[in-house]
């Protein structure tokens, strides 16, 4: 019989092996509880199992994926600017130099033609996401959403634009439903396009966007808020995991910029 074999306690008896495991009632004598070396009696017995509440499980993986995709360091952003810290009295970080954001000219979920350019002299907060997606997108969009609230009257000094990252399963039907769950219809525009549209427009603002493999309703992208001045300038960045009050505290100095 292979080593790492366990016979049955019955096989044990029938092939004459006393030190077979015994069950319990069985002829057995009860085993004295054992003695730790203080003299107190040890614990012993089945080990609770872990459970991991749903919500924490969940909260756990987002918060992992938002690490993974957010990163740390001085990342290169569009237009070969840099990711500094903060300073000049913002709570975003800060991009460094400030230069012109790029260009964007796509359409909405509803046919409508876009630009970048059509909201000079606001500030505006522009992001990548797709619809479909299970964690990051959905926290990005609810703290948008938290941040438009907070700012009162003063959110119409803010454009908030999101680029899908999904050609293919960013469609009108799908990018409607997906700002009406998230309160955001009317108060977000959702950029959308060909494959090759959006991979030029990723290319000019240096976002990452590939199929996971295994996976292919998901994206691994990107997942950055870029804070532009009023004056069309790239100067403040924000990871996924940004909180709203560092948006409410810095639209209106990017409004006044």
């Amino acid at each position: 019989m292979p080593e790492d074999s366990v016979q049955s306690p019955s096989a044990a008896r029938a092939a004459g092996n006393p030190d077979g495991p015994q069950p319990a009632g069985e002829g057995s004598e009860p085993r004295a509880p054992e003695r730790a070396p203080d003299g107190s009696e040890a614990r012993t017995g089945a080990r609770m199992p872990l459970v991991v509440p749903l919500g924490l499980l969940v909260g756990i993986i987002a918060a992992v994926t938002v690490v993974l995709l957010s990163g740390s360091g001085r990342r290169t952003l569009p237009g070969g600017a840099k990711q500094g810290g903060a300073g000049s009295g913002y709570f975003g970080l800060l991009a460094e130099p400030a230069k012109p954001a790029p260009p964007l000219h796509l359409r909405n979920y509803l046919g409508q033609t876009v630009t970048l350019s059509q909201y000079r002299g606001k500030a505006v907060l522009v992001t990548f996401l797709y619809t479909h997606c299970p964690d990051v997108c959905p926290l990005i969009a609810a703290n948008l959403r938290v941040a438009l609230n907070l700012l009162g009257g003063s959110a119409q000094r803010v454009a908030v634009v999101a680029v899908s990252v999904d050609p293919r399963g960013d469609q009108p039907a799908s990018v409607a439903s997906f700002l009406r769950a998230h309160e955001m219809t009317g108060r977000m525009q959702y950029l959308i396009g060909s494959a090759p549209e959006l991979e030029r427009t990723w290319a000019a603002w240096s976002v990452g966007s590939a199929r996971e493999a295994g996976q292919p309703d998901r994206v691994a992208h990107s997942a950055l808020i870029y804070g532009i001045s009023a004056s069309g300038r790239l100067t403040t960045v924000y990871p996924a995991s940004f909180a709203p009050s560092q948006i409410v505290h810095d639209v209106p100095k990017l409004a006044a910029s």
